[in-house]
């Protein structure tokens, strides 16, 4: 994070980010809305600043010779500038309203787009309900800064201006002295206090976003909390974290009471002080009666705007460390990114190739060492190993998700850092062990593998994965729900959810990442005939622990703290009586006892 965005919370610097959202140059339609609204804003603040004088008027009027009519008139004209300054204003929120919608649209859309943009390295170590609580309080304070920002700070300043200046040349230098003076206390009062109160809105946010995250954490894993009768412990969990946002909560509202109440003594101090002048006045006969409610009447519409100004700077500083945190998110640089002027990957057999890869999470903790191998297009080959040998981490690179730190991987020769991310990944399909569903139809899962598809593609895709006949016996066919994370599905009909997906993208690389790994044995072999259709015709990796699902491979590669220690077919790796050998003998006794254990 660069020193720019951490000096943002305490300058302007974060406060002009938003500002080009403001006065979009593509949008001439919303660039005179906001001119509109800008003229709106001069008449409103006109109007305000003419009752006083209005008001003094008919006031004066009515003493010594009464003068009705001219009496009337100012009344009518006082309620007439204040109709027409709560008018203009209401007017000038509903003109600017669609420019306001417009830059939060942008924003958002920039943030959620930038936030899929970002590596792998970066989502597996986030906290999901912390980064959609920095999100949404985020993309709100800009919400708030753009209404209020151009359209009160600034003409709130010329404001107090113009009062000044009218206090000087109306009543003297002593009274512009008094507000001068009162203008100065409010502020620094209200800034200190303020600048107290930020740091414990940022505790609010810190003990917010964490309990935010272990709900969420807690009712996403809802089936393993019931497994281990943990529905206590994770309320307790749950309710200490909301202690800690209590604490900083109590806190944050009795800093409120004290600015609140400071501000109000400010206020009425100065309001006593120029009213006690001008009745002095009065009595002196330096002053008319109409003057002296004239003040009283400025010093009135005075408190608006200083309460206003010091509800606003509390606001925009709270609103910045909301802000500083979406900002931080946004300027976060993708570790994974297309180089300039990078091609697309034509579509070909699907050739791949790894030279010489090396590969390490944390340079500390090397996973891949000198990994060289060659699968020619519409060829199979299956890595196995125990967990840890960096299996699942040649599927990552593959995909692009890392760059490797050493060597080259190709794909028909291309160098997959040549080429642009989308064309590569449309190449490649995956079927993984934890198929990922979104909480929408049967029907939008299998068709997120081609956008834009059709029923009549959907279903046949569905019946080469042998689901169609399920999902049309369903109530709602291929609108019923999946829930979230597919839980309303058994694992094989996700997984044949999942086949049909891949189908329906037609990849000419699949990768099949322990497909059946997470299957009970008969389950696994019903899904084996659909995964055999599947690979037809295509470039095969295949990552697995059963070794009963790659004794068909070309080749296999038996992989051990990130090295090749064994490489050849099946047979020729049994013949070797080596480390794959050992596997096979295992799993092989593994199942004949699990077979003895089911048989009567």
């Amino acid at each position: 994070m660069s020193n720019n965005v951490r000096r943002d919370t305490h300058g302007l610097a974060l406060l002009t980010r938003a500002f080009p959202d403001l006065w979009p140059r593509a949008r001439r339609d919303l660039q005179t809305r906001v001119a509109v609204a800008l003229g709106l804003l001069i008449l409103a603040k006109a109007a305000t600043l003419l009752t006083p004088f209005a008001y003094r008027g008919a006031v004066d009027g009515l003493t010594g010779t009464p003068m009705i009519g001219a009496s009337i008139l100012l009344v009518a004209a006082y309620g007439i500038a204040r109709l027409m300054g709560a008018v203009l204003q209401q007017l000038r929120d509903t003109v600017f309203a669609p420019v306001s919608q417009h830059a939060l649209r942008r924003l958002a859309l920039k943030t959620f787009r930038h936030v899929h943009d970002l590596s792998l390295r970066y989502h597996v170590a986030r906290k999901t309900g912390a980064l959609s609580r920095i999100i949404d309080r985020g993309v709100k304070a800009i919400d708030f800064l753009l209404r209020f920002l151009a359209f009160n700070i600034i003409p709130l300043m010329v404001e107090l201006a113009i009062v000044s200046a009218i206090f000087w040349s109306e009543f003297g230098w002593e009274y512009f002295t008094v507000l001068g003076l009162t203008i100065v206390a409010y502020v620094v009062f209200t800034f200190r206090v303020t600048e107290w109160r930020v740091k414990i809105r940022a505790e609010m946010n810190r003990e917010d976003q964490e309990a935010h995250q272990k709900a969420l954490d807690s009712l996403l894993n809802y089936e393993a909390v019931k497994h281990f009768d943990a529905e206590r412990h994770e309320a307790d969990r749950y309710d200490r974290a909301m202690a800690a946002y209590q604490r900083a909560a109590v806190r944050m509202q009795n800093s409120l009471a004290f600015l609140n109440s400071g501000q109000a003594f400010i206020l009425a101090a100065a309001m006593v002080a120029v009213m006690a002048m001008a009745a002095l006045e009065v009595a002196a006969g330096t002053l008319t009666v109409g003057s002296f409610v004239m003040v009283n009447a400025f010093m009135i519409q005075l408190a608006v705007p200083l309460n206003f100004l010091g509800m606003i700077y509390r606001d925009i500083r709270q609103s910045l460390v909301d802000m500083r945190e979406m900002y931080e998110l946004v300027d976060q640089t993708p570790e994974v990114t297309d180089r300039p002027g990078a091609g697309r990957l034509r579509a070909g057999p699907g050739g791949i190739r790894f030279r010489n890869v090396a590969f390490a999470y944390d340079p500390k903790r090397p996973i891949l060492h000198d990994l060289d191998f060659d699968l020619p297009g519409g060829g199979a080959l299956a890595v196995v190993g125990p967990s840890g040998a960096g299996k699942s981490t040649i599927a990552r690179l593959l995909f692009r998700f890392y760059d490797v730190t050493g060597g080259a991987i190709e794909i028909d020769g291309a160098d997959i850092r040549e080429v642009t991310q989308a064309s590569l990944r449309r190449q490649i399909g995956v079927v993984p062990q934890d198929t990922v569903l979104f909480n929408d139809t049967i029907g939008y899962n299998i068709g997120y593998g081609c956008a834009g598809a059709d029923r009549d593609r959907i279903e046949r895709a569905a019946a080469s994965a042998r689901i169609h006949d399920f999902v049309a016996g369903l109530p709602d066919g291929y609108d019923t729900l999946v829930g979230e994370r597919g839980l309303k599905l058994s694992g094989g009909e996700k997984q044949r959810v999942a086949i049909a997906r891949t189908i329906l993208k037609d990849p000419a690389i699949l990768i099949l990442d322990e497909a059946t790994s997470a299957l009970d044995t008969a389950t696994e072999r019903e899904i084996q005939a659909e995964l055999k259709l599947l690979c037809e015709g295509r470039t095969v990796l295949t990552i697995a622990h059963r070794l009963s699902t790659v004794v068909e491979a070309d080749r296999i590669l038996v992989l051990d703290g990130g090295r090749v220690i064994e490489r050849g077919a099946h047979d020729e790796l049994v013949a070797l009586n080596g480390r794959y050998a050992a596997m096979w003998a295992r799993q092989e006794a593994e199942e004949r006892t699990e077979t003895a254990k089911v048989q009567p």
